[in-house]
């Protein structure tokens, strides 16, 4: 999950804009194309940085979590989405296809190992790529956790959420007819993969907007997301959530943990996060030695919001330093 933030709120936590030293278009096979950039310290502590959705795509923002004096930054757009192609592409685009993509990338860079940052759906693909390649991982800055359980999926598309957002919740489920609202996540899917493009994003916006709505503690619903962005978006998403992001069972992420439990790991959440509630965060930490979780009070699941941002900086710091 995670759709774009918007105007970051609490920029006096960040570092100043900086620029790429490197840009590219990585082929990555089965027909795909993947936006890959580096900035900062080419000689500097590598970090990958794992945006959300799936298919949010990454940003200048995320850049600037990071010393740029320290660190070497890489970002990529994954399968499908920002400036990766074919857009909005599901074919050939599963989560084994992103974490394949992501040891291509340090493959590729001459990197043996890295810290991985990853936020929402970011923070569940760091971590099933850190399962899948623990010698790979040396730290796990983890935002917003989202397990990709069944769970987690009927909260925000079940009604759960929508106990406390009634009105958004209605203009979300009154697009679907009642007889498919058993579903929302297979309902939406249908439309937006009609092959009709008007429909494709009419739902996408819904999609997305509701998403976007409940993403910071203070709910807007201002605006539309473009339509390209939010047809790649919402297209992205449902792919994954009704395949359960193709684990091998509910849960599997936790089950697995034992295999990661050697990596340090930092969690930022937030308290009042109703798109990933705090309980999967909680779970995640409990019981893992290495591990630190902060609940960031009066913060909902955005990237921008101004606790989590100042949480993610000092982690970020205390790691330059070597604490």
């Amino acid at each position: 999950m995670d759709v774009r933030s918007g105007q970051n709120r609490a920029a006096a936590h960040l570092y100043p804009g900086i620029d790429p030293f490197d840009q590219r278009v990585l082929s990555v096979g089965d027909g795909h194309r993947i936006y890959v950039e580096q900035c900062g310290n080419p000689d500097g502590q590598p970090v990958v940085v794992l945006h959300g959705g799936p298919g949010g795509g990454c940003s200048p923002t995320m850049r600037r979590y990071f010393d740029p004096s320290h660190y070497r930054i890489i970002l990529f757009d994954q399968r499908g989405c920002g400036r990766s192609r074919p857009h909005a592409s599901v074919e050939n685009n599963t989560t084994w296809h992103l974490v394949r993509d992501i040891e291509m990338i340090r493959d590729g860079l001459g990197i043996d190992d890295w810290i991985v940052f990853g936020g929402s759906w970011g923070a569940t693909l760091a971590l099933i790529y850190a399962q899948s390649h623990p010698d790979r991982v040396s730290y796990l800055i983890l935002r917003g956790v989202f397990l990709m359980t069944q769970a987690e999926l009927d909260w925000f598309y079940g009604g759960g959420a929508g106990q406390f957002f009634p009105d958004l919740w209605k203009a979300f489920e009154s697009l679907i007819p009642e007889d498919e609202r058993g579903d929302m996540i297979e309902a939406y899917g249908r439309r937006l993969f009609s092959g009709d493009m008007q429909q494709e994003i009419r739902y996408g916006r819904a999609w997305a907007g509701w998403e976007n709505a409940l993403a910071a503690l203070s709910v807007t619903t201002s605006g539309e997301s473009p339509a390209e962005y939010a047809r790649a978006f919402a297209r992205l998403e449902n792919h994954y959530f009704t395949h359960r992001g193709w684990l091998d069972s509910d849960g599997a992420i936790l089950a697995n943990r034992h295999v990661i439990e050697h990596i340090p790991a930092s969690i930022v959440q937030g308290r009042y996060d109703m798109i990933c509630p705090p309980h999967s965060a909680y779970k995640l930490a409990d019981g893992w030695d290495k591990a630190q979780l902060s609940l960031i009070g009066a913060a909902g699941h955005a990237l921008s919001e101004p606790g989590i941002t100042a949480e993610l900086v000092r982690v970020t710091n205390l790691l330059r330093t070597g604490l």
